[in-house]
């Protein structure tokens, strides 16, 4: 139901945009979010994003460097990636919650039910 897309291969002070579509189910009213996970380590939050995209939330790690937003029309999220650096490095995994209508996004993992598969990044030095 969720499809992230957008990895890829970049220099270090690069930029990325990551996509993220959903089908079957709409999820217009649920918060969602972007997350990263690199092997051997556990996934951590990276940006969410509540249904009208009125507010946002981001990791210390990724605050003014990153931009979440969203379309509900076009049912797709998106991650805005820009000074990329090579501790960004990971799988990207996007996620959707199951509240409605929440004005705060949720930032643990465990609160988000749906998942969408990895889209890789790699940030080369």
């Amino acid at each position: 139901q969720l499809q992230a897309s957008g990895g890829g291969l970049v220099q270090a002070g690069g930029s990325l945009r990551l996509s993220c579509t959903t089908s079957g189910r709409t999820f217009s009213r649920n918060s969602m979010g972007w997350f990263r996970q690199v092997q051997g380590k556990e996934r951590e939050f990276v940006a969410s994003i509540n249904w009208n995209g009125a507010n946002t939330d981001y990791a210390d790690s990724v605050k003014g460097r990153f931009a979440i937003s969203r379309d509900n029309a076009r049912k797709s999220l998106y991650l805005q990636m820009n000074s990329l650096k090579p501790e960004d490095t990971a799988a990207y995994y996007c996620a959707a919650d199951d509240f409605l209508w929440a004005t705060v996004p949720p930032v643990h993992s465990a609160y988000y039910t749906y998942w969408g598969q990895g889209t890789e990044v790699t940030v080369s030095s």
